[in-house]
């Protein structure tokens, strides 16, 4: 099982890696839009939406690195004095409790959408806007898909860390990520 969480992780970390790439594009496309706009009065809606898509893309896909390095907001007013069994059987409950069932919830709700959005090849409904809205819409499944993946690796290190403490990370190895 460890195998799988390792393979799991590797597979996120190597799609946030690429994501991380994404922000300076995104900064740029952002600047270049606003000397357009304001320095020469010209607009393009494609380069507009470009980076509020590429914006969301990133967000979404990128979720789960994030909580692969714990990076996500947490209250933890007593997670970090907790014990390393303490620590994994939070991480464990909360991942069955709050994160799956957001999950199911937002697959369910957003699959009728996302169908439609491929069926008629949505696009931007900003005239001149961009031609592959259906593409943004299936970043919410990579959303739930690769989230649901990083929960499960988790689970497993939770699970190992209940039966074996001294298998769990210190709170100073989750820090550094």
């Amino acid at each position: 099982m460890e195998r799988l969480a390792d393979l799991i992780d590797r597979l996120n970390d190597g799609i946030g890696e690429v994501l991380k790439w994404a922000m300076p594009v995104i900064a740029l496309i952002c600047a270049v839009v606003a000397v357009l706009r304001y320095g020469f009065g010209v607009g393009f809606p494609w380069l507009s939406e470009s980076y509020i898509w590429l914006n969301g893309a990133l967000f979404t896909l990128g979720a789960a690195y994030v909580l692969r390095h714990e990076g996500h907001v947490r209250v933890d007013v007593f997670y970090n004095l907790l014990s390393a069994r303490g620590r994994a059987w939070i991480n464990l409950l909360g991942t069955l409790v709050f994160l799956y069932p957001m999950l199911y919830f937002l697959a369910v709700k957003g699959w009728p959408g996302i169908q439609r959005s491929w069926a008629r090849l949505e696009t931007s409904p900003t005239i001149g806007g961009l031609p592959f809205m259906y593409l943004l819409k299936s970043c919410l499944l990579g959303f739930c898909l690769l989230l649901a993946l990083q929960g499960l690796s988790l689970m497993i290190r939770s699970v190992q860390a209940i039966r074996d403490p001294s298998k769990a990370p210190s709170v100073e190895e989750n820090d550094r990520g």
